[in-house]
């Protein structure tokens, strides 16, 4: 274990100043040592702002410059998670990557045997797992409390939520898709852990692209990524979907961005055969039966947040040799073969075997 761990940092846009810079700058195990955007004055103005001695605006010189770092934190546009992991693990370093861990399996799949060969730590955000109903569902459900699991639900529905309109999360060759894979690694991850990790084995989808001109924005989330007029806008806005596992159970998926719809909510529901529960708005409910009456139980929680800081502690920890880490590079490869069959299936119309 060290002292302080040397951190570079790769991407110094809205998800890197908003979620980890605050939480890893306070962190008393971690040391910023340098930070690189392709963008030179945002990269300067990050350094400056959390006391980061070095900036650059190119990853691979930032690498070949600082042998001494022991970890990457990677938060640039999808398209790039693979080949900066692949760098920086190649070069001995630890990586945590922002979601999705990759656009494509073949690229996912890439970083995990990089991992494997580097013998380095690989982990990708999945800050959700951490929000305090969803650690508790899982002690729940690995109680045996809501028996089996067969089947639910899960979500992330906004009305209008674009982020960055005509920048890279709208233009498919730099993200790799719309909301499906910018929202549903979140909350199918989250259900399908509750679930018990099952094996995916099929899979139909479809994604919609209706709201291309609109200029409205009743979400916060739409601050994250830089709109550029008269920019790039290839991907749907709105996606739906059915997945089957290898022990019965299915998972009814939709995630958009902008749809008519009462109001923003993520969401998972899940129903076992003990017990069912959802999580809406930060909070859960359990529907069950005791002594023959049916029952609603709300359980007393701390307080909701997002768990981008836990999940970041738990990297720490990791490398330092504290915890096992509950998040691995087969996980990221699952998600996102996941992710690519829907988005194939949506595309021919058809099942998609896995």
């Amino acid at each position: 274990m060290k002292n302080k761990l040397k951190l570079g940092i790769v991407g110094a846009g809205n998800i890197f100043k908003v979620a980890h810079a605050p939480v890893l700058a306070e962190h008393p195990e971690i040391e910023f040592v340098a930070v690189c955007d392709p963008i030179a004055d945002r990269a300067k103005q990050q350094a400056d702002q959390w006391g980061i001695p070095h900036y650059y605006t190119d990853y691979k010189e930032m690498l070949t410059n600082h042998p001494e770092l022991d970890a990457i934190d990677i938060c640039a546009p999808n398209i790039y998670h693979s080949d900066i992991a692949v760098a920086a693990l190649e070069a001995g370093h630890h990586v945590f990557c922002e979601k999705p861990d990759a656009i494509s399996p073949e690229e996912a799949n890439r970083m995990a045997n990089a991992a494997e060969k580097s013998g380095k730590l690989l982990m990708t955000m999945r800050n959700n797992r951490f929000r305090p109903a969803i650690q508790f569902l899982k002690k729940y459900v690995a109680a045996g409390q809501a028996g089996e699991i067969y089947t639910g639900r899960c979500g992330w529905v906004r009305r209008r939520g674009i982020p960055g309109k005509g920048g890279w999360f709208t233009t498919k060759e730099l993200s790799g898709g719309g909301p499906l894979i910018d929202l549903g690694v979140h909350f199918i991850d989250v259900a399908v852990w509750l679930m018990g990790n099952p094996k995916p084995v099929s899979v139909v989808g479809a994604t919609y692209t209706k709201f291309a001109d609109t200029s409205l924005s009743d979400s916060a989330h739409s601050q994250f990524g830089e709109k550029a007029e008269q920019g790039i806008y290839d991907v749907e806005d709105l996606a739906t979907g059915f997945i089957r596992f290898d022990n019965g159970a299915t998972l009814q998926i939709e995630f958009s961005w902008a749809s008519n719809i009462e109001e923003e909510m993520n969401f998972v529901e899940l129903r076992g055969t003990k017990a069912g529960f959802t999580f809406k708005h930060g909070e859960t409910r359990i529907f069950t039966e005791i002594e023959g009456t049916l029952c609603d139980i709300s359980p007393k929680l701390a307080k909701d947040h997002h768990g981008h800081g836990e999940h970041l502690h738990h990297f720490i920890d990791c490398v330092q040799g504290r915890e096992q880490p509950i998040i691995t590079p087969a996980d990221g490869l699952h998600m996102i073969q996941i992710l690519s069959a829907i988005y194939e299936s949506a595309r021919t119309g058809s099942e998609v075997k896995l």
